[in-house]
């Protein structure tokens, strides 16, 4: 098996992220960027369809195997929106795209709502081919509550208003090592590492 897989993101802090959690199988993760590859369509309603959607796409422009994750934030009080639309939105309400806008809005939105619980989920997919039958999937949910003010200067996202009752921190408070014990995407990372050292090493 290729030592490279083509992470399907561009975002730099899930590179730095799962390079990180999948440095211990000795493998290089390429952004799709890197290789010139567009981004995919993300027409579902659901992370793993978005995610399966992605990592084809790269390995199919690619001709490696590829990584996908997609995320979101999850809002009890909100039916588990935003979901697959976390990233934009901030967009929904007036703001421009960004990790920032996206807290500034969700505070708003939640000015006034008691019940605050949330979980962070990420989805991660790994093909080894744009038509594999047998994609390796993996899921990682952080539960916790929104904060009512960012706190911390870590992480990206909605790090700051993420709130893990069991450590009385946001993610943002949390140096990286100790963030990634606890992640959503540290959590699926770990079994897709075990995966793929079970499947395909």
């Amino acid at each position: 098996m290729s030592k490279r897989i083509v992470l399907a993101s561009n975002n730099r802090g899930k590179l730095a992220e799962l390079q990180e959690l999948l440095a211990p199988l000795g493998l290089e993760l390429v952004r799709q960027g890197d290789l010139g590859i567009p981004e995919a369509e993300e027409p579902f309603r659901t992370f793993l369809e978005n995610a399966l959607a992605k990592a084809r796409h790269a390995a199919q422009h690619s001709g490696l195997p590829a990584l996908a994750d997609d995320a979101g934030l999850c809002v009890e009080a909100f039916g588990g929106l935003p979901g697959v639309d976390t990233a934009y939105y901030a967009t929904q309400f007036g703001y421009p795209k960004g990790d920032d806008n996206n807290v500034k809005a969700l505070l708003e939105q939640m000015r006034g709502v008691a019940d605050r619980r949330a979980a962070l989920v990420s989805t991660l997919v790994t093909v080894r081919a744009p038509q594999d039958p047998e994609p390796l999937v993996a899921v990682g949910r952080a539960a916790g509550e929104i904060a009512r003010e960012p706190r911390g200067e870590h992480g990206f996202g909605f790090d700051p208003v993420m709130l893990i009752p069991s450590l009385g921190r946001t993610f943002a408070q949390l140096p990286p090592e100790v963030k990634n014990a606890h992640s959503h995407r540290g959590q699926a990372a770990r079994q897709m590492v075990a995966l793929m050292r079970e499947r395909w090493l």
